[in-house]
């Protein structure tokens, strides 16, 4: 717990002067907020008026899954937040400071593994209260066993922010340079849609593609946190009225975490090798 403490002391204070961290904690928590005025929201179809809240997104226990997966729309602004952490120890040298104060190469890569831990708890934390408190405000269902049914949402949503900073912390180690990370992680979400559409369409069929898909880092993140809206009943109406069944979701597997888990070990343990192997 001290060297805990002490690693993750020096991360933070390299991050407290930095004036883009402010700026991306800002705009990350308000837009998170922004959530809350989705209650206000009323959707016009013709002389129909929908209003979002009424049509249950805030009931208890859908609203783990819901606020977790708009959140998620949002963690782009603390990925460019962690790969600025990394791409700035090349920019200003105290990656070399660091290790010349006597930091060895593996309690840095944990300094910044540290780090990413306690945003993504941080980013966790808030959206569980948000959820709390716009589920006691407009869920119709209260009682305590389906208030946390679906909780694991929420340990669903700290894994893929941590899956998605290793990755883009292994980026910024390859490339040094922010853009150059951020652009490679594109490429390569572009890349595995690819591919899957090549497994599933051309070689393999659906069942065999889903399956290997699931095994590729980005896959692996983004099935954690899969699209909610079929599952309101607003939309299961429409289904049945056109004789489909538009319910996607069938829970989450435990191999998923698993993999993520998996990916973040590798991520970690590659930083750790570029560190150690390259010139510093």
């Amino acid at each position: 717990m001290k060297n805990f403490n002490r690693l993750l002391t020096i991360e933070l204070y390299k991050i407290k002067n930095h004036k883009l961290s402010r700026v991306l904690f800002f705009i990350y928590f308000l837009l998170l907020s922004a959530i809350a005025f989705m209650a206000a929201i009323q959707v016009k179809v013709g002389p129909i008026k929908i209003n979002l809240a009424e049509q249950g997104i805030f009931n208890f226990p859908y609203i783990w899954h819901f606020n977790t997966w708009v959140a998620d729309f949002l963690t782009f602004f603390l990925a460019i937040l962690v790969v600025s952490t990394v791409t700035n120890e090349f920019t200003y040298r105290t990656l070399k400071q660091n290790l010349i104060d006597g930091l060895t190469k593996k309690e840095f890569i944990l300094s910044k593994f540290y780090f990413m831990v306690v945003l993504a708890l941080a980013a966790t934390f808030f959206v569980f209260v948000l959820s709390l408190i716009l589920g006691f405000i407009y869920s119709d269902y209260t009682s305590t066993g389906i208030i946390f049914r679906d909780f694991y949402f929420l340990l669903a949503f700290f894994l893929k922010l941590l899956g998605i900073f290793s990755f883009i912390m292994f980026l910024g180690f390859l490339l040094k340079r922010s853009a150059l990370a951020i652009g490679f992680f594109f490429v390569w979400m572009i890349a595995e849609s690819i591919a899957y559409a090549l497994m599933r369409w051309q070689f393999f069929g659906k069942n065999l593609a889903n399956k290997i898909i699931a095994f590729f880092p980005y896959a692996a993140m983004r099935q954690l946190l899969p699209e909610p809206i079929t599952r309101l009943s607003a939309a299961k109406n429409i289904g049945n009225q056109l004789g489909e069944n538009m319910t996607k979701f069938n829970g989450l597997p435990f191999v998923n975490f698993v993999i993520v888990g998996v990916w973040i070990s590798i991520f970690l343990f590659l930083s750790y090798k570029i560190i150690q192997k390259r010139d510093l």
